[in-house]
């Protein structure tokens, strides 16, 4: 064989061997822990049940590995599960399995405060869900002059883990100011603002139209304290005249009308686990 110049010879590339069959994709091997819960409904049940599809559907997921127990991916069809105790995954999203959690987003109208019920008579949040029998949390609050998107639910897990300040679940708001708004406003709010009880730093701010003497501008921010919004635009010179919160972490208002509320569509639920750490 011949040498190049330098004395250093080429690298060979390596030929296939003959006969030998091109690989193919393969589901992930099953961990060898076993998660079969005996008394458990079986998995491919739930799956149905959670809204996955028919169950040839849910085999077939289980079948090509996208199924996690506990941790732990299972690719056999008999497998019993708990649902009350045992954590499911379908292609790294949680899935709700207890058939007696709930999970809503409510319009709040301007008006109304954010308690279950109130001593002094005032519209509450508890009037709207009244007619429900399970015990539900709001997570997090908007205070009454404020409109928006709430989450309701009886997964108090979820509930606190999405309003701890370490979580970062980001909210978002549209409020109406006064005009005009000056070019710099969002790198000022970006790099931070200080208030009585500490500095306050959106995560983003763009304008979303301008109107005369108004403007109309949308904040995203993971801080939870009280008027936060309010006293943040009230120290930048920009008092807010009309507030609403549009977004919770993944949960879009859309256009759900003010006094209604809707379920949560699973992968909604699944992305707010995301979000809270589940």
């Amino acid at each position: 064989m011949s040498t190049p110049r330098g004395g250093r010879r080429r690298p060979q590339r390596r030929q296939p061997a003959r006969g030998r069959a091109p690989r193919r994709s393969v589901p992930p091997a099953p961990d060898p822990v076993d998660v079969h819960h005996p008394d458990g409904v079986r998995l491919q049940k739930l799956l149905a049940g959670a809204g996955f599809g028919s169950r040839r559907t849910c085999e077939r997921l289980i079948a090509e590995g996208r199924v996690e127990v506990d941790g732990h991916v299972v690719t056999e069809l008999g497998v019993r599960v708990d649902p009350a105790t045992q954590v499911v995954r379908v292609d790294g999203t949680r899935v709700v399995l207890d058939a007696s959690k709930v999970y809503l987003a409510f319009n709040k109208p301007r008006g109304v405060v954010s308690t279950m019920s109130d001593e002094r008579g005032r519209p509450s949040v508890g009037d709207y869900v009244g007619d429900r029998q399970e015990r539900l949390f709001h997570v997090g609050r908007l205070d009454a002059d404020t409109e928006g998107l709430l989450l309701l639910t009886n997964d108090g897990e979820l509930a606190h883990r999405l309003q701890h300040p370490s979580y970062g679940v980001p909210k978002t708001y549209v409020a109406q100011v006064p005009g005009p708004v000056p070019r710099d406003l969002g790198r000022r709010l970006r790099a931070g603002v200080e208030l009585d009880d500490g500095p306050v730093r959106v995560d983003s701010f763009r304008l979303v139209d301008s109107l005369p003497g108004k403007a109309i501008v949308e904040l995203v921010l993971h801080e939870g304290r009280k008027h936060v919004v309010r006293r943040l635009m009230a120290a930048v010179g920009h008092p807010v005249l009309a507030l609403a919160r549009t977004k919770v972490g993944p949960v879009r208002l859309g256009d759900l009308r003010p006094g209604r509320m809707r379920p949560l569509t699973k992968e909604e639920v699944g992305a707010l686990f995301r979000a809270a750490g589940l």
